[in-house]
């Protein structure tokens, strides 16, 4: 994500923040160059206008000019405005105080739509809502078969309705059911088509108008770019929504559509879809993505994400204990592996200071299967005592593992490094100097 214009930004920055004195024509210089590398990563030319012109200004003031470290400042200002045409600030999801609340999924087809409505509706089963979804695709051939299949996978209710319904008829007979069964949210999954036509936008008008929805999200490809800014703004125009679901940024190395979606049209980003899981839905932060695209990273979600997916308390007990097994050491990666591929975690971090060569690894993700593979070959005497691993175990093990001796002798040594780091972290966080602060996950 963002990975091509990131890595341009930071060039620029690097030769910025050696200058000891910017002028105005080198500034012009770097916004050149910083206009160029947004319009090959595909941002809508009107937004890269705006952005650079506000660059400018608030670059060429005296505090900047006269500062001792003007790259720097520079940088910031790019910073914040970035944040400015990501949307700002976060935009929640508006709930109605009285129960349900209705959530209209629109878009056009192959957006990703009907996977998205499985992915908010997990998303707030998470959050202690008790969602509800109904597919009134009435047109597509299986679209409601795979609403349903996805509802059995996330554990929400679908509802059907009755033979032959037509699309406001499902939707009325959702949310009366969602009234009585006890449902907070709907979700509603309607069609699309591959081009915006008269009878699509009747049929979204009249579910609009009937059903009065307290949101309704457009799901946009962010592989499509400014096609799918332009499809956006003219949905916008005929039926007015109030938030975006941008799907597969994951795989969107320019980002042109997430950076200049929310100027055109006016409305936030409100999720992103970053894989193919059902938990693989985001919410959007303007202000992390930005330090995201300028190497920062994004600390603070890779924080959130591991407070959601790791347990605390067995963290804590593996601390705690005297000893740090190949049990333990096993648990750790499979925690790690909650978090999602190594790929997005070495995303998150800063590509600067420690972090910087950790940015470029190329990790093999079935290197942590083979891990894995090698200390479930083992006995639980061996995964409690490395120590009486001699040669012959380790042929043993790296047949019953399918790997060889060489990957059982460098997993010991990874282990073993593990164990240090352990006793490092141990004697850090129980010290006398932490004594009586709270454990920081």
């Amino acid at each position: 994500m963002f990975d091509t214009l990131s890595e341009k930004l930071q060039r620029i920055f690097k030769n910025l923040k050696g200058e000891g004195r910017i002028t105005e024509q080198h500034l012009d210089e770097t916004l050149k160059e910083i206009r160029i590398a947004l319009l090959e990563a595909d941002v809508n030319f009107k937004v890269v206008k705006q952005f650079t012109e506000a660059v400018k200004q608030k670059s060429l003031g005296q505090e900047v000019m006269q500062s001792l470290s003007p790259g720097q400042q520079i940088v910031k200002i790019v910073h914040d405005e970035l944040i400015q045409i990501l949307g700002g600030e976060n935009v929640r999801l508006n709930f109605t105080s009285q129960p349900p609340t209705v959530i209209m999924m629109v878009g056009l087809q192959g957006s990703g739509k009907t996977t998205s409505t499985g992915k908010l509706a997990k998303w707030l089963s998470k959050n202690n809502h008790r969602p509800m979804m109904v597919s009134v695709d009435v047109y597509r051939p299986a679209a409601r078969d795979q609403l349903k299949v996805i509802a059995k996978d996330i554990d929400v209710k679908v509802w059907d309705g009755a033979p032959g319904d037509k699309p406001l008829a499902l939707c009325e007979g959702a949310l009366r059911e969602a009234r009585n069964t006890g449902h907070d949210v709907l979700l509603i999954d309607t069609a699309g088509r591959l081009h915006i036509d008269e009878e699509l936008m009747k049929e979204l008008t009249d579910i609009k108008e009937k059903l009065r929805p307290h949101e309704i999200l457009f799901v946009a490809d962010a592989m499509l770019g400014q096609d799918a800014v332009k499809s956006a703004q003219q949905f916008h125009e005929r039926l007015g929504f109030n938030g975006f679901i941008l799907t597969k940024m994951d795989g969107d190395a320019r980002g042109g559509a997430a950076l200049s979606i929310k100027q055109v049209t006016g409305q936030p980003v409100k999720f992103v879809g970053m894989g193919e899981k059902y938990d693989a839905l985001e919410v959007f932060h303007p202000d992390r993505l930005a330090s995201r695209i300028i190497g920062m990273g994004d600390v603070m979600s890779l924080i959130e994400k591991a407070q959601e997916v790791v347990d605390q308390k067995q963290a804590l007990e593996t601390l705690k204990k005297d000893t740090f097994t190949l049990e333990d050491f096993r648990d750790q990666l499979r925690q790690i592996k909650k978090l999602g591929t190594m790929e997005q975690i070495l995303g998150m971090l800063p590509s600067v200071g420690p972090f910087k060569d950790m940015q470029k690894a190329k990790v093999d993700e079935k290197e942590l299967v083979r891990t894995e593979a090698i200390i479930d070959s083992m006995t639980p005497k061996e995964r409690r005592n490395h120590q009486i691993i001699n040669g012959s175990r380790r042929k043993r093990i790296a047949k019953g593992s399918g790997t060889s001796v060489q990957e059982v002798n460098q997993l010991l040594k990874q282990y073993v490094q593990a164990q240090k780091m352990m006793k490092t972290m141990k004697s850090s966080l129980f010290g006398k100097r932490m004594k009586g602060m709270k454990m920081p996950f």
